[in-house]
């Protein structure tokens, strides 16, 4: 009798040692396969954007109560090669029409954009179509919006740097969104009308 009794112990031992591994190393696998080593996965992923490259963003708002619009551009640069700008605005009133847009040399959308001053030109040029004998760093150009006002661009120049010497770095600089086009040739603003639109080129 103590034999069998001792015998049904150790039996019920064992099955129930191995009811709760198999729990556990089930919770495991869940908790550390799925969760854990993704998380770790994305940390290093994030990680090594940052390290491999900058980044920098402006959020355009409208300076007019009569035509209100609004955008981003998104700057990318990596291991210190090119910079690529992203931009994308908006400007309903502005339909169907080619708008024209500019880095300005100060990161001030004060006075409806005026304090941002003139087109960023650290190296001395005259105005111009971008890729041409002469222009400015900061002269990106036209831009075509569809029926809804809506126009995208996407460029890419290694004038730019996102934090590099005075003579590259876009950051603190002004993104203008003018209501005319750049003729590329009228001196310094290729007579490019008004400022509608306006954003602080900054780090993200």
């Amino acid at each position: 009798m103590r034999t069998n009794n001792f015998m049904t112990t150790v039996f019920f031992c064992i099955g129930l040692l191995a009811l709760t591994g198999c729990t556990n190393t089930g919770k495991m696998t869940e908790t550390a396969d799925t969760t854990i080593t993704d998380t770790s996965m994305d940390d290093t992923s994030a990680m090594s954007d940052t390290m491999s490259g900058a980044g920098a963003f402006a959020e355009i708002t409208g300076t007019k109560t009569d035509t209100t619009g609004n955008g981003t551009a998104v700057f990318s640069q990596k291991n210190g090669s090119e910079v690529v700008m992203k931009l994308a605005i908006t400007f309903p009133t502005m339909a169907n029409k080619s708008v024209a847009v500019h880095i300005h040399e100060h990161g001030d959308c004060g006075d409806s954009g005026k304090e941002a001053h003139g087109h960023w030109n650290p190296t001395n040029e005259q105005h111009g179509k971008w890729g041409s004998s002469a222009y400015h760093s900061g002269d990106i150009g036209n831009v075509q919006l569809n029926g809804e006002g809506t126009g995208t661009i996407t460029l890419s120049s290694d004038r730019w740097t996102i934090g590099g010497d005075a003579t590259t770095d876009i950051l603190n600089k002004a993104i203008i969104v003018h209501s005319g086009v750049d003729d590329y040739k009228t001196q310094p603003t290729g007579n490019a009308g008004s400022r509608i639109g306006c954003g602080v080129i900054m780090r993200k």
